[in-house]
């Protein structure tokens, strides 16, 4: 199965984000479960690299990531502008049902953690009924609120017993990330920031058409069927996101360059 060596990518708002095609990001994701290695993979959109820029403990956050994929469309767009010709966007539901396949596939054990019981149950059954032959090594439904220290270690110790090698965490940007931060080393897994895809595959939100994926707007049918929790992070995210990139481009155009492109010197090598 071959890995590439490199991270290549560009810098968005000052995060790394990895240029990787699907097969590439999957086979690479494949190989560190496997090996049972302990990595942590963010989808990163818009929402997430001005969180990132604003507040500087998350951006560290985003700069440890083993894997900091391109899941908004304008940052799928930045890396083609950046001479990444054909990257796509990798977004979370995508992504956590295809690692599902490939790890049916392999024989690789997975780990949900995130939501409510009763998202976790109708999930699960989804899963079985879709990939028959998937291991589902366990699942978690965290308390809302901050987990004591003796709760924190009975769950990571559940994790671990459980033989996971692929863990999906859906806990919303910014605290699944946080949290995949924490448990870096201490969970021997591949850990996968997925947002709302578990409310997805569950069947508890519909997903944008096809046609308003594509095209980039997948954020726009959110924010018309969310508007009341998600006018201020479309809004405000987006707007300071387009005003600090112009920017950024005004100011690498007057020194002669138009992106910081890139290997990734930070992290593990694959």
């Amino acid at each position: 199965m071959p890995v590439e060596q490199g991270k290549s990518g560009a810098i968005v708002l000052g995060t790394h984000i990895d240029a990787l095609t699907w097969d590439q990001c999957l086979n690479r994701i494949v190989l560190w479960a496997a090996r049972r290695e302990s990595r942590s993979v963010f989808l990163c959109n818009v929402h997430s690299v001005v969180t990132g820029m604003c507040a500087s403990d998350f951006g560290r956050v985003l700069q440890q990531a083993d894997l900091a994929l391109p899941d908004g469309a304008p940052i799928a767009w930045w890396l083609r502008r950046c001479g990444h010709k054909g990257q796509p966007r990798i977004n979370g539901p995508d992504l956590m049902l295809r690692c599902c396949a490939r790890a049916a596939e392999a024989g690789l054990a997975v780990f949900l953690y995130g939501c409510s019981e009763a998202t976790l149950d109708q999930l699960g059954a989804r899963l079985r009924e879709a990939f028959p032959s998937l291991k589902l090594a366990g699942v978690w439904a965290p308390p809302f609120r901050a987990l004591t220290p003796e709760e924190d270690a009975r769950v990571t110790g559940i994790i671990q017993a459980s033989g996971a090698q692929i863990v999906f965490v859906a806990l919303g940007c910014p605290k699944q990330e946080a949290w995949i931060a924490q448990h870096r080393e201490r969970i021997p897994a591949v850990m996968i920031g997925v947002g709302a895809a578990f409310d997805y595959h569950a069947g508890l939100i519909r997903r944008a058409p096809r046609w308003m994926q594509r095209a980039g707007l997948e954020w726009l049918y959110r924010l018309v069927c969310e508007p009341g929790r998600l006018w201020r992070r479309y809004l405000v995210t987006n707007t300071l996101f387009v005003a600090f990139l112009l920017g950024e481009l005004m100011a690498k155009r007057r020194s002669g360059s138009t992106c910081n492109r890139g290997q990734k010197t930070h992290g593990r090598s694959s």
